[in-house]
């Protein structure tokens, strides 16, 4: 269900009151969390966290207008949705399965889609904990190594045998798209500790 909201605080407004508060809440632990190389916004008709374009030029491989998404907050028909990507193939022995089932609550998991309808089912927790784990370098470089290379040429060609090969080979970031990033997410990091104090 998407929003046509502009702004995350027009998103939040448009919401019935429990489902704004649980929002607000889950929204609370990943703001506490996040790396200040990530921004907050309004993407893909929910609340979006993401890489901007002053930190990862190429923005989003399959729409490179867009900054690179890397997490998601929604409120759907039947239940509250938190997308974290970083999931979607970091997590390769299911370390966070793992973590939400030890807490004795349901898990209701796509690969990085977590699912929930009412905020007692979430382990906040151990969503604060994933925000805290990721930085925005880290999302970018696990996001440039896993990338298709030449995935979107391959597949326009008429052997679907060539489509399935370039898509198994990773992307090789330009050193000065990883460098360029580095620096941006730590003149954002020495931004916001000058503001601490």
């Amino acid at each position: 269900m998407q929003s046509k909201a502009s702004t995350v605080q027009e998103y939040l407004k448009g919401l019935p009151a429990d489902r704004r508060e649980a929002l607000e809440a889950i929204r609370a632990v990943i703001l506490k969390n996040l790396d200040k190389g990530f921004e907050e916004g309004m993407q893909y008709g929910m609340i979006g966290y993401y890489v901007p374009h002053r930190i990862f030029a190429d923005g989003y491989h399959c729409d490179p207008k867009q900054p690179l998404p890397f997490a998601g907050l929604a409120s759907q028909k039947n239940h509250i949705s938190v997308y974290i990507m970083s999931l979607y193939a970091g997590d390769p022995e299911n370390r966070f399965r793992k973590a939400w089932e030890a807490t004795g609550k349901k898990l209701d998991m796509g690969k990085c889609c977590i699912r929930f309808k009412k905020l007692e089912d979430c382990a906040l927790d151990l969503i604060g904990a994933e925000f805290k784990r990721m930085t925005a370098a880290a999302y970018v470089d696990q996001y440039v190594a896993l990338r298709p290379a030449n995935a979107k040429k391959a597949t326009s060609s008429s052997s679907p045998k060539a489509a399935k090969k370039a898509a198994k080979k990773p992307a090789k970031a330009s050193k000065s798209s990883k460098v360029v990033a580095k620096a941006a997410v730590k003149k954002a990091a020495k931004k916001a500790s000058k503001k601490k104090s």
